[in-house]
């Protein structure tokens, strides 16, 4: 990476593989498996750069299985999550929230209830983060969840809210970007792609010039 000239930001979907393992399964050693996996990733992230952050979206290997209730199921993330923190802190690495709409998954899914086990946690290490596509089923206006919880989010992800790329929609991001900017936001902000016809090339190009045109309208 530093010899491309590139800075590491940090580590997504962190459960998409190896395939099986489940961080809030009623299962004991399958979920202890599972949570080894993210103190092994905390490492991981921790050796590529400095200030990493790790957002834990992973919908499938969170959400409530085998007959348990979603309260449960969640109470076993809150805790993995807790134990996670205090590795992550020792290593320099901030772990992240990822609220995911109810169409996704029933383990944490709004900014508010982020927030609100961020707290509960109370871990400099553990935080949350913002995302444009998973809060399209968020009743308020997402520059008003940014603004409440702007001391908690140490992330950003745009997109449209069908998921393709920004600037292939009409999501008007000014407003988020607008909150940011008021409040001095020093994080990144990154785009997450989900349909990738387009051509790497085009995503990224396309992406750039659209955040590059909302963000210069701010100064209008």
């Amino acid at each position: 990476m530093a010899d491309e000239g590139l800075e590491f930001v940090g580590l997504h979907w962190l459960m998409v593989s190896p395939a099986g393992l489940h961080v809030t399964t009623p299962d004991h050693s399958l979920r202890a498996r599972s949570w080894a996996h993210i103190h092994d990733l905390i490492d991981l992230c921790a050796d590529l750069g400095p200030n990493g952050v790790m957002i834990f979206g992973s919908p499938k290997q969170r959400t409530s299985v085998g007959g348990m209730a979603a309260a449960a199921a969640t109470t076993h993330y809150v805790n993995g999550m807790t134990t996670a923190g205090r590795w992550a802190e020792q290593r320099g690495v901030t772990l992240l929230i990822e609220a995911l709409p109810p169409a996704d998954t029933d383990v944490v899914t709004s900014l508010d209830e982020a927030a609100r086990w961020v707290e509960t946690i109370g871990s400099p290490a553990v935080r949350t983060m913002f995302d444009s596509h998973n809060a399209i089923q968020e009743i308020e206006a997402h520059a008003e969840l940014v603004k409440r919880h702007f001391p908690l989010i140490r992330h950003v992800h745009v997109n449209e809210l069908d998921g393709k790329h920004p600037g292939r929609g009409d999501y008007d991001f000014k407003p988020v970007l607008s909150e940011l900017a008021a409040r001095g936001y020093q994080g990144w902000i990154s785009m997450e792609a989900f349909d990738f016809s387009f051509g790497a090339e085009t995503i990224a190009n396309e992406s750039i010039r659209h955040m590059e045109a909302q963000i210069a309208a701010l100064s209008l």
